[in-house]
């Protein structure tokens, strides 16, 4: 029998008793996993991405491992629920839409302490200004760079369309429009680079 064969029928006969549909975690593969990413990021802390691991009790086991520090998160709304559930490392990968989420992250320092959010337009600036619903805490932002692979001049574009964010400079701008708005902390950059990261 094949090891994920053996691991199959081990997993059946754990749930057999249970009505589907069951999901089940194989904690020792989980851990397994967890410090193999660990010795591959070679002293580089790991963000753990909420939305392939869409179980708090699991980000709770993988964060308290030596080598990952905070969430990565997918939606406005779930950060908040993390927030509140006592993470305190937040950021949502995208730019959001969602007013009632930005009214109660500026009114709440708790919130407003943990959850970092993803922008790349000083539009999205006066969204979540518009959004505040009076609420003054300072909103944390981290700014999106667009790393995609251009060749040909530009012709040929190898990754996703992330951000209108392409150069330094640009970036720069775009941290210069965040300092000039009160009410919100440039903590970070983040670059994906999507079109490499599988290889």
């Amino acid at each position: 029998m094949t090891a994920p064969a053996a691991d199959r029928a081990r997993y059946d006969r754990a749930t057999a008793h249970l009505d589907a549909p069951v999901a089940i975690v194989d904690l020792d593969a989980f851990d397994a996993n967890a410090d193999d990413l660990v010795r591959r990021a070679a002293g580089k802390p790991i963000r753990v991405a909420s939305k392939s691991v869409r179980c708090r009790a699991l980000l709770e086991r993988v964060l308290a491992k030596d080598g990952f520090a905070g969430i990565m998160s997918f939606t406005l709304a779930e950060s908040l629920w993390l927030a509140r559930s006592g993470f305190d490392d937040i950021l949502l990968a995208y730019p959001s839409a969602d007013r009632a989420g930005y009214a109660e992250l500026a009114a709440d320092p708790k919130l407003a302490a943990a959850v970092t959010v993803m922008v790349d337009d000083p539009a999205q600036l006066a969204f979540i200004d518009g959004a505040r619903a009076g609420g003054t805490e300072v909103i944390r932002v981290c700014l999106e760079l667009d790393t995609s692979l251009k060749l040909l001049g530009g012709r040929v574009r190898v990754g996703a369309r992330r951000s209108p964010l392409h150069s330094p400079a640009q970036v720069a701008e775009m941290a210069r429009a965040v300092a000039r708005r009160p009410g919100f902390q440039v903590v970070g950059i983040m670059a994906y680079e999507g079109h490499i990261a599988g290889v």
